[in-house]
């Protein structure tokens, strides 16, 4: 197990009481503490809640937050999340997207698949809030790694990075492409170096750090994936490099090379 250093925090409702509530804890105990999902955790509190958020760590407490570049969630419609959906209006049913089948659903498919279980998107979120979140630059780009299921999944799980460069930095000018690029590398890295050292290698284009590389066209990069078919490269990537090995040349996929090594936290004992 990681010591408190290394918790997180994923808490929904939009209420500010939550947050403050974590980041008390956080700066009683000195754990390091990472909020999830801004966009779809503090939703019309985002302001708020980030303002909240800076000010504890400029008196010290060491916490941040990160959010992914889309107006919808998904979870699993069996979780604790959708217990008070029965009797809702039909329309906030119709919210709801069955990622299996990408149909929207009524309250008698909500209840049907909630006993099957599975992967369900909720849409409905602010675009105007969401850019807000997406651009500012100490919020770090996140993705969320949803597996993908025969094909299906949120489009996130493919499209973020390509879908901030392209629609947020190019198309929208909701923040800067240095800005872009650094919530997605060098504040990641920064933000688990302490706990897992190799970090420091990662995010950084410089002598002494891996080379780990993506080679894009930033007026051509977009992401492809959407709500119905969400496993659709992204364009305008050419070339993806892991330890120096190309794993994307050309813009296709190299068969056979696996180049990755796990990383391991300071904590963890080497074999367990």
């Amino acid at each position: 197990m990681m010591r408190p250093y290394s918790s997180a925090a994923f808490v929904h409702g939009g209420a500010l009481a939550p947050f403050q509530e974590v980041i008390a804890n956080a700066a009683a105990t000195g754990a390091a503490l990472h909020i999830v999902h801004l966009n779809s955790t503090a939703d019309p509190l985002a302001e708020e809640i980030l303002a909240l958020i800076r000010g504890a760590r400029e008196r010290g407490v060491d916490v941040t937050t990160e959010a992914y570049p889309y107006t919808a969630s998904a979870s699993l419609i069996e979780s604790p999340l959708f217990d008070g959906w029965v009797g809702r209006p039909r329309e906030a049913y119709g919210r709801l997207q069955w990622v299996e089948t990408g149909e929207r659903l009524t309250p008698e498919t909500f209840e049907r698949y909630r006993r099957q279980g599975g992967w369900v998107i909720m849409h409905g979120r602010s675009e105007e809030l969401n850019e807000w979140i997406v651009g500012q630059p100490d919020v770090i780009a996140a993705s969320d790694g949803i597996p993908f299921s025969e094909g299906r999944a949120h489009p996130r799980g493919a499209g973020t990075f390509a879908r901030i460069l392209g629609h947020y930095v190019r198309e929208r000018g909701a923040l800067t492409l240095m800005d872009a690029l650094r919530k997605m590398t060098l504040l990641p890295a920064q933000r688990i170096e302490a706990i897992v050292p190799q970090m420091a290698r990662k995010g950084r284009v410089q002598v002494g750090s891996d080379a780990d590389l993506t080679i894009f066209d930033p007026q051509r990069i977009i992401d492809r994936a959407t709500y119905e078919a969400p496993d659709q490269y992204s364009a305008g990537i050419e070339h993806v490099l892991v330890a120096g090995t190309f794993v994307v040349r050309d813009g296709a996929l190299v068969e056979g090379v696996q180049p990755g090594r796990p990383l391991r936290g300071r904590h963890l004992v080497q074999g367990n």
